[in-house]
């Protein structure tokens, strides 16, 4: 069975960095696109960030220059640094692995979520 392992989150205070890390196990391929969404209390999940298995990102405004996204293909990894981080960001993050960069035709892969929060 597919899993996505998480790990990373936690309590940080504002200006503060944290590290997400995800793991995909039982695939042999390559995912071709990984990334990180969010939900907080009262939103809808939204995306925070992806990467494709070439290298190519995509960003969420409220997180462009803050956040930095990366990935090992030879683990099946993607890895999310987060700085300069705002109470904004308190939310339940959720690693999402792909098995084509569209859309309409991926079958997508869930984490079970990591909470991060940020105080004040």
């Amino acid at each position: 069975q597919v899993q996505l392992v998480e790990s990373g989150g936690g309590l940080v205070q504002a200006g503060g960095s944290l590290k997400l890390s995800c793991a995909a196990a039982g695939i042999i391929f390559r995912l071709p696109r990984m990334g990180w969404y969010r939900q907080a209390p009262g939103r809808q999940r939204e995306l925070v960030a992806e990467i494709t298995s070439g290298g190519r990102p995509n960003y969420a405004d409220s997180v462009k220059g803050r956040f930095t996204i990366s990935r090992d293909n030879d683990k099946n990894a993607v890895y999310l640094v987060m700085d300069s981080l705002s109470p904004g960001d308190t939310a339940v993050y959720y690693c999402n692995g792909a098995t084509a960069v569209d859309n309409l035709v991926a079958r997508n892969y869930w984490g079970q979520g990591i909470q991060v929060t940020v105080s004040s």
